[in-house]
């Protein structure tokens, strides 16, 4: 597949049915280039179930092979680094850094080189080095670059957002729903995770409820990105237990000041085939449906992060890159920060946050009111675009923290 226009293009980790909820990934020359990953069919989904809005009309039902527009690497790290994102929003502020927190990243075939790349990471951005731990509960996986260039995204960037946290990557041998949904079990379970980051999903299917078990935990939050397609909803963001991560457009100024946040293109978005509305979305939306996102984060490679890895390719250094995925796993860090600084681990985390949003929308919550994703635009409050909007960390965090 070829880049759609040379300022974006996706470079996606695909999973099961379809998966994309991936990764952006520029060149040497400033342009976006899409790599699938091969994949068999997948278990246990619908293969019949109709897309809702313009969800992933472009992709078959098990991921492609990459293409032969590759992402070029470079020699030093382009895009926004941790200081200024932890800045923007608002994460300088917040006096914790997760110790004492398991965030657990679940992906696909993982990355050889995770560990070092990770502390070539932390040592060029000035970092503590991570207590990282990897698991590969049904055994160890072949290669598979896309999903290398995946998974050092999610760690490093969760580990910029809360340091001082434990990070578990737990790799599901294939990208098939029992393989991933396993993964997520032993996070949990075996490992004890309270934060779970998944960087994929795929199109809506008619029994994606039956497996909402893996998600409805006590004590436990799950994050997932809304996909990198535009809008359409996917699977299991649109799951009323997994807070839905969509994208925006974060420009940072030469002082660090944010000058500007808006609706990112490719932020996957709007109303569910089969959830109906939460309880807890009624307050900002006459919708009978779920909204998706709830949620977003700077997700438009052109404004981006940067992630280094070893041998993408046969090629080691570093590629920016960008999509709902970054955002699912640092919001996952932010809350590793909040249940550091409670007593108990918060349980059905998205109904917090709108309760949140219903006492302190002004100050916790930067409100993106412009923007699109194809079919709906940023708007004041919740949008089918950018959710509630990204956070302000200084004030989420805190009152996140103190909620009952």
């Amino acid at each position: 597949m070829s880049p759609t226009n040379h300022l974006r293009s996706f470079l996606i980790a695909s999973t099961l049915a379809a998966f994309s909820a991936g990764l952006s990934a520029a060149d040497k020359h400033g342009n976006y280039h899409r790599v699938d990953q091969n994949e068999g069919p997948p278990e246990n989904v619908d293969s019949h179930a109709p897309e809702t809005d313009r969800i992933h009309a472009h992709s078959p039902l098990w991921a492609r092979g990459p293409s032969s527009a590759t992402p070029q690497l470079t020699s030093g790290p382009t895009g926004y680094t941790p200081a200024q994102i932890r800045h923007a929003y608002g994460f300088d502020k917040i006096t914790g850094n997760g110790a004492g927190q398991t965030i657990a990243i679940i992906d696909a075939y993982g990355s050889p080189s995770l560990a070092n790349d990770l502390k070539v990471f932390c040592t060029t951005f000035g970092l503590p080095q991570a207590t990282l731990g990897v698991y590969y509960p049904q055994g160890k996986p072949s290669a598979n670059s896309g999903w290398a260039l995946e998974t050092s995204l999610d760690v490093q960037w969760a580990h910029a957002v809360a340091p001082g946290a434990r990070i578990v990557v737990v790799v599901a041998k294939s990208a098939s729903l029992s393989n991933l949904l396993g993964a997520v079990d032993y996070a949990v379970k075996t490992l004890g995770a309270r934060q779970v980051s998944m960087s994929w999903g795929s199109s809506e299917f008619s029994s994606e409820a039956s497996y909402d078990s893996h998600f409805n935990k006590a004590g436990v939050s799950f994050f997932a990105s809304s996909g990198d397609s535009g809008a359409g909803v996917i699977w299991p963001a649109a799951s009323p237990y997994v807070v839905a991560v969509g994208g925006t457009t974060l420009q940072i100024g030469s002082t660090g000041a944010v000058t500007s946040e808006t609706g990112w293109s490719g932020s996957g978005g709007g109303l569910s085939a089969y959830y109906a509305k939460p309880s807890w979305q009624s307050t900002f939306t006459s919708a009978t449906r779920r909204a998706v996102p709830d949620v977003s984060y700077d997700a438009d490679p052109a404004t981006g992060f940067p992630v280094y890895i070893s041998n993408y390719n046969g090629t080691t250094g570093w590629i920016q890159v960008g999509g709902t995925s970054a955002g699912a796993p640092q919001w996952a860090a932010q809350q590793a920060l909040i249940n550091a600084a409670r007593t108990t681990s918060m349980s059905s985390t998205g109904s917090y946050i709108y309760s949140d949003a219903t006492r302190a929308y002004a100050t916790d919550f930067y409100d993106i009111t412009s923007g699109s994703n194809g079919a709906y635009t940023a708007t004041p409050g919740l949008d089918l675009v950018t959710g509630l909007g990204s956070p302000n960390a200084a004030a989420f965090v805190p009152d996140m923290a103190a909620a009952k």
